[in-house]
């Protein structure tokens, strides 16, 4: 018996057609292993709806607050330092067994995450730099910034960093001031292996504010790109993950196949 040729054609559409479903459900099968890091002063509370709705989409999230702040205040001291918050984050990865991760960073995140890449690299899957600090091998969050600290002395007080949004008398969930050594203190970002992670560096641009004056005036995006790493923008403020958690929890997932483009050797 003859095949018509149009049925054939039919045929091969409607299998191309199932074959593309197939294929858009195996990807949307596949379940990540996401560990977010928040910025200063701030705690885990600070990526609840983001990590709810990550969640909802049936990835597995961890949350990781940071020593002194959020729920963990109560260690608060002068003492801890960048590397207490490293450590935080490589103890959490460690401890749960965690392989795979996708490893996202906000703000002053983006510290810790550098010294994260750098001591377990074999760890993680991809890294997603949020409005996130992107400092060379060897600089603090104020080298980072060009300079040694605010120059007001009164944000300095009793070792730690003031900020005009944390208040004492605040309920929770609430924000909670930060050791100025976690500022002071120089990451490590040396390991050949976190340079060959690939990576997502993400710049939260305002609806009245330009992404083009935003890379000429952005260190950390011309460190980003001069890394060969994917550069994306969302619209929003520096906490856009608060203002719009379900945007910021798809643009996380979508970076995942992000890859970093070849650079100079020159």
């Amino acid at each position: 018996m003859k095949t018509h040729p149009f049925r054939l054609v039919v045929l091969l559409a409607h299998f191309t057609l199932l074959l593309s479903f197939a294929t858009g459900a195996a990807r949307a099968a596949e379940k990540e292993t996401f560990v977010l890091v928040h910025g200063a002063t701030a705690g885990g509370w600070e990526w609840k709806r983001t990590g709810k709705f990550l969640t909802d989409d049936g990835h597995t999230v961890y949350r990781a607050t940071l020593t002194g702040l959020g729920e963990r205040m109560h260690l608060n001291s002068t003492n801890v330092d960048l590397q207490t918050h490293i450590s935080d984050v490589v103890n959490l990865i460690l401890f749960e067994d965690l392989h795979e991760v996708v490893l996202t960073g906000h703000s002053y995140g983006g510290m810790v995450i550098t010294g994260v890449m750098d001591r377990v690299p074999d760890r993680i899957k991809h890294v997603v730099f949020l409005d996130a600090a992107v400092p060379d091998d060897g600089m603090s969050l104020w080298d980072h910034f060009g300079s040694k600290g605010p120059a007001d002395p009164t944000r300095f007080a009793d070792g730690f960093m003031q900020v005009p949004w944390v208040k004492a008398d605040a309920k929770p969930p609430h924000n909670v001031r930060q050791s100025i050594q976690c500022f002071n203190q120089p990451v490590s970002y040396k390991n050949p292996a976190a340079k060959a992670l690939n990576v997502t560096y993400v710049a939260f641009v305002p609806k009245d504010k330009s992404a083009e004056e935003r890379a000429r005036t952005d260190q950390s995006w011309q460190h980003a790109a001069a890394r060969g790493w994917t550069i994306r923008t969302f619209t929003g403020g520096h906490v856009a993950q608060q203002e719009d958690p379900r945007g910021v929890a798809t643009l996380i997932e979508q970076s995942i196949s992000d890859r970093n483009k070849p650079t100079s050797t020159k």
